[in-house]
């Protein structure tokens, strides 16, 4: 790789910094835990974020006051094989508009975090000689930052299983709200935003937009069961998916439908299990604010979402459980016992928050500022 290449001038003026991370929340929350912490650190900064048209960052990133460059998005294959030799024709107008918008931005520092613009925008950093930080939450890690990796010496990882060049554990940056959650103070609050009762035990439900499904047919098809066992709900069915009020009945514990939250540390202190994917940002969240959970990994990829699970089940911190057991059935022998199981519920808290790290964007930072040379 060539050298940062830094400008005496650079250090007189606020450090610009340009994230590549788009596409899924996966990759755009941490990037935006970053943004906050940097800014925290010196309001001046500079930042400014890669994406494509079609991923969420278009809308969140402007919604975090971020400004957003768009680059043609180049798919890759998970593992070296006979589609990568389709790659380079697809990547020379992602990173030709990648470093436009480097220059643009007169980036001191590029961070990516493994998404559709992250290679492309590796590529670019290289060219430029702007040095660039690699930041990687999967087992295994995506094709793009594996090869972004071999060419810098700033790769911050989310766990010693993750094997990459350079390679230091840094965790997963997340909000200041989840790293700050204290969950029984907030409880009786968060109870109140949602309409539920801080007396009774309450279970999360939540798959994202496209995982959800199998978990809201489970949940709905075990709601007469809930009702009967005086467990409330709140129920965070994703964006598009066809589940509407009709379908909840009225009378008894308090069943909470909504098809997004914001707020999620506000789920978090109102809630005493949940039921979710198992993508690394969630998982982390979860340890990070101790709830004990049951991780139900999506069946596609490369199982990642079962490595992401693992340390935190193995640890006692939650349950693992294969996609197609998530039925009614289940939740009515295996969760609702668990709403009623204080103790278990303690130890199982105590267990996920003992693998949670809060400080994760503060060691990001520091990668950061060591890759700009400040």
């Amino acid at each position: 790789m060539t050298g940062p290449g830094h400008h005496p001038a650079a250090a007189t003026r606020p450090l610009s910094v340009v994230l590549a991370g788009g596409g899924s929340a996966g990759h755009i929350s941490p990037a935006l835990a970053l943004a906050a912490r940097l800014r925290a650190d010196d309001p001046a900064v500079r930042i400014t974020a890669l994406g494509t048209a079609r991923g969420l960052e278009t809308d969140l990133m402007p919604k975090a006051g971020i400004a957003l460059e768009l680059i043609p998005s180049v798919p890759l294959p998970r593992r070296f094989s006979l589609d990568l030799a389709r790659v380079p024709g697809s990547v020379v107008g992602s990173v030709r508009a990648a470093g436009a918008a480097l220059r643009r931005a007169h980036a001191d520092v590029l961070v990516g975090f493994g998404s559709y613009v992250a290679l492309p925008a590796y590529v670019a950093a290289r060219r430029r000689g702007t040095p660039y930080v690699v930041h990687e939450s999967n087992t295994p890690p995506g094709l793009g930052n594996r090869i972004g990796a071999r060419f810098t010496p700033y790769v911050g990882v989310v766990d010693t299983r993750i094997t990459l060049p350079n390679a230091t554990v840094v965790g997963m940056p997340l909000r200041k709200e989840i790293r700050e959650l204290d969950r029984a103070a907030l409880r009786s609050s968060a109870c109140e935003r949602f309409g539920l009762d801080p007396a009774l035990p309450t279970l999360l439900v939540t798959g994202g937009s496209q995982g959800a499904r199998r978990l809201n047919d489970a949940a709905l098809a075990a709601l007469p069961a809930i009702a009967d066992a005086e467990v409330q709900v709140l129920h965070i069915a994703g964006r598009g998916n066809d589940v509407t009020a009709a379908d909840i009945p009225r009378g008894g514990p308090a069943y909470v439908l909504l098809p997004y939250v914001e707020e999620m540390e506000l789920a978090y202190a109102a809630t005493d299990f949940a039921v979710c994917r198992a993508g690394m940002n969630t998982v982390c969240e979860m340890t990070a604010v101790g709830m004990p959970a049951a991780y139900v990994p999506l069946p596609i990829g490369n199982g990642e979402q079962r490595y992401n699970a693992e340390p935190v089940v193995a640890a006692g911190g939650g349950l693992l459980v294969a996609d197609e057991l998530v039925t009614g059935e289940w939740i009515i022998d295996t969760v609702l016992p668990l709403m009623r199981a204080d103790e278990r519920l303690a130890r199982m808290s105590s267990a996920a928050a003992s693998l949670g790290r809060r400080d994760a964007d503060a060691a990001l930072a520091e990668l950061v500022y060591r890759a700009a040379g400040r």
